[in-house]
């Protein structure tokens, strides 16, 4: 009867031993736990990033004011019939 009951705690301190070092252990599934929500979170990202590139294009692809916004915000032009001012501050 000792011998079953050495034999069972032996068997025990294995299988806590595989749980907890062992390939595919806690420790293992929590880490890839964290990694896969870390890479939820980054398609997540990348997802709503897509879209909002694909709203850009749609509106170059159909319409001129986004192509206007962009030539007035980004290289500052103006229309033919629109005049210019430029107010410059005097520095004290």
């Amino acid at each position: 009867m000792k011998w079953l009951l050495s034999l069972l705690i032996v068997l025990l301190l294995l299988l806590q031993y595989k749980l907890w070092v062992g390939d595919g252990g806690i420790p293992e599934v929590l880490h890839l736990q964290k990694e896969v929500a870390k890479q939820q979170q980054n398609k997540q990202n990348l997802e709503e990033r897509n879209a909002s590139l694909a709203a850009e294009v749609k509106d170059l692809k159909q319409g001129l004011d986004a192509i206007e916004e962009r030539a007035r915000s980004e290289m500052g032009m103006i229309g033919k019939d629109e005049t210019f001012y430029q107010i410059i501050h005097a520095s004290e």
